[in-house]
């Protein structure tokens, strides 16, 4: 009987225990790991940073759901990893064994990088976790009372750039639902070569569709943007031309503000020799798998993928619902073949859909593969994307409650768009 152990139990590692479990039966061991009893869907934080939605529509107690399927939850963050013996140190001294490890841990968010930033001794909010996203919405309602300029955006070095986009807009709606807009300048702020870059070289016409809809609603912006520090109420970046030679600095006054921040490596994955590149993230061949360390795989925004192009000023790749969703399903196949005494040879298919709600309507962009050259890419707009989102919010929190391991965009979203499911 082998032992698997999961590192993190987000949108990656709570889908992965599901499918582990269905794939291996009852005679293998599987256990998570996370920090807390709390499933949190990510994508809503937007949402829940604007009030439209509350902590408990978008948060439920995890043990219950995983027990009832037969697998093992510790909720205690991991110390470090003895790779070597295949050990995790627990915080409270206590240590897991494991035959193979599954890391799906998501980003460590390192506000750090930019002095002043983030909503924990900083200055400006963030969407990236529920906390974050409950106390941006309890600054946003003081800030209603009295508002003024509005700066959102990206650190440099995020590699996320859809949660930024998607509050900009949906703030906007907010305001115009509060007949406030107009006391209400808004400002985005990105280390994009352009609007609707995303990390990804543009999909489609992301750049002018996304242009576009920000010159509609009369949001300002400034790409190449290196944000320097943030002092209250006071945000310095200085602005670069193509060729990486800056051209002039902004001193941004602000009443209210939510930049994302650049993504690290967790600290216990990070600090393992040979396991992951010098930003602390984990290094995978085709199969998600550690070439150092035949038994650790790894899926999900906590992996290795280099920029899709070099860009003025730093940006990184996104790793979104359809690609992570894939990575796991290969990792699944291929333990299930090496416990079956066979080679592991699955890989995922990293493309990239994405659904970004704007509020009032929303924006669908597609990348088959993620990097270019590739074979699908487009990007559309409408109010259908704004009502798919909330169709497919419900139906993942419904499927994490109910231990399900069907794969949502493999088997529904693919179908819904059109689109013939393609490999790498």
């Amino acid at each position: 009987m082998a032992h698997i152990v999961i590192l993190g139990a987000g949108t990656g590692g709570t889908p992965a225990a599901y499918e582990l479990r269905e794939a291996l039966g009852k005679e293998h061991r599987i256990t998570v790991i996370s920090a807390s009893n709390t499933f949190q869907f990510v994508p809503s934080n937007p949402w829940v940073a604007l009030g439209w939605r509350k902590r408990e529509d978008t948060t439920f107690n995890l043990r219950p759901c995983l027990e009832q399927k037969g697998i093992a939850l510790i909720a205690m963050p991991a110390e470090s990893i003895d790779a070597e013996a295949s050990r995790i140190h627990l915080a409270n001294g206590e240590t897991v064994d494991y035959d193979y490890l599954v890391i799906t841990t998501g980003p460590r968010l390192a506000f750090e990088l930019i002095e002043g930033a983030g909503p924990n001794g900083g200055h400006t909010h963030s969407v990236c976790t529920v906390d974050h996203a409950c106390k941006a919405y309890d600054d946003y309602e003081e800030f209603l009372k009295n508002p003024g300029h509005v700066v959102v955006g990206a650190f440099q070095g995020a590699s996320c750039f859809g949660p930024a986009y998607e509050y900009a807009l949906a703030l906007e709606t907010d305001l115009r639902r509060r007949k406030l807009r107009p006391e209400v300048p808004i400002t985005y702020i990105t280390p994009e070569p352009y609007i609707g870059h995303l990390g990804l070289g543009g999909v489609g016409d992301s750049k002018g569709m996304l242009e576009n809809e920000l010159r509609q609603r009369h949001i300002k912006w400034i790409t190449n943007a290196k944000t320097v520090k943030i002092e209250p109420g006071k945000m310095y970046v200085e602005e670069y031309n193509d060729l990486g030679e800056k051209i002039r600095d902004h001193v941004l006054a602000f009443e209210y503000s939510m930049m994302l921040p650049p993504f690290r490596g967790v600290t216990a994955v990070a600090s393992v020799e040979g396991l992951c590149n010098p930003a602390g993230f984990v290094i995978v061949d085709q199969h998600q798998r550690s070439p150092k360390y035949r038994n650790i795989f790894s899926a999900g925004v906590c992996i290795a993928i280099p920029p899709v192009e070099q860009t003025p000023v730093p940006t990184g790749t996104p790793k979104t619902g359809y690609m992570i969703e894939s990575m796991v399903s290969a990792i699944v196949h291929n333990i299930q073949d090496e416990l079956a005494g066979k080679p592991a040879v699955t890989t995922g298919t990293w493309n990239t859909i994405c659904l970004a709600d704007m509020g009032d309507t929303g924006a669908a962009f597609v990348a088959l593969p993620q990097i270019p050259p590739r074979n699908v890419t487009w990007a559309k707009k409408g109010k259908w994307v704004h009502l798919a989102k909330i169709a497919f919010e419900k139906y993942f929190m419904r499927k994490m409650k109910t231990g399900s391991s069907e794969p949502i965009y493999e088997k529904y979203m693919l179908k819904a768009l059109g689109i013939n499911r393609l490999n790498k």
